[in-house]
């Protein structure tokens, strides 16, 4: 799997896609789904990613009824969020710098209340009756799994990990020490003035001792 996106004629680097401008997350995200049967599924993992903040969505291998997923994704994601069709592992493209997450119950998979979710990444759901295929393994920089008895529905396996990159990526005030709601209230973060300016108050004052 190759960088960037693939144009006709050659690579062309086009703009990375832009991070959600939510306030509460840092970097971006994207999630998708292999060889789904079900495009109600994928309607609904698409609605969650758009309620997530997702920087875009996308399908491989994948034969998705637009019309049979609006059913479920009532939000119309694809008309907001930039979505994808990859016919084949040959053709899938990430953005530069982007990990691939994938989502799947192996013995060597990371439990998700111990990963650390990358700045920059997609995640990507296996098929409903076979699950993420050996060849998407191979290419994915982490493979995932949800700590459960078995298996969820790829719509809810796919809002939990969206879920647990919000809780521990994003800015939200501390949980109290008791029950209820917090009792500290999260300060905006303040940002000092320009680099430049402080170089240029630094020779200011050493050219004021000379």
């Amino acid at each position: 799997m190759t960088a960037g996106w693939a144009l006709p004629g050659g690579w062309q680097h086009l703009p990375i896609i832009t991070a959600t401008n939510r306030r509460a997350m840092k970097g971006y995200f994207g999630i998708g789904i292999e060889g789904p049967s079900k495009s109600m599924n994928v309607g609904t993992l698409f609605r969650t990613a758009h309620a997530f903040g997702a920087s875009f969505v996308f399908t491989l291998r994948a034969q998705y009824d637009v019309r049979a997923g609006a059913l479920a994704d009532t939000s119309d994601a694809p008309g907001s969020v930039p979505t994808y069709r990859f016919a084949d592992l040959e053709a899938f493209r990430l953005p530069l710098g982007c990990r691939l997450v994938g989502i799947e119950i192996t013995d060597d998979a990371i439990e998700l209340p111990s990963f650390r979710h990358p700045r920059q990444c997609a995640y990507i759901l296996g098929s409903e009756r076979e699950g993420l295929s050996a060849g998407v393994q191979s290419v994915c920089d982490y493979v995932v799994k949800i700590p459960t008895r078995f298996s969820v529905n790829l719509g809810t396996a796919g809002a939990l990990v969206m879920y647990d990159r919000l809780i521990s990526l994003g800015r939200h005030a501390p949980r109290p020490v008791g029950e209820g709601a917090p009792t500290e209230t999260l300060d905006m973060p303040v940002f000092g003035e320009p680099m430049y300016k402080r170089k240029q108050r630094l020779r200011q004052k050493a050219q004021s001792k000379q």
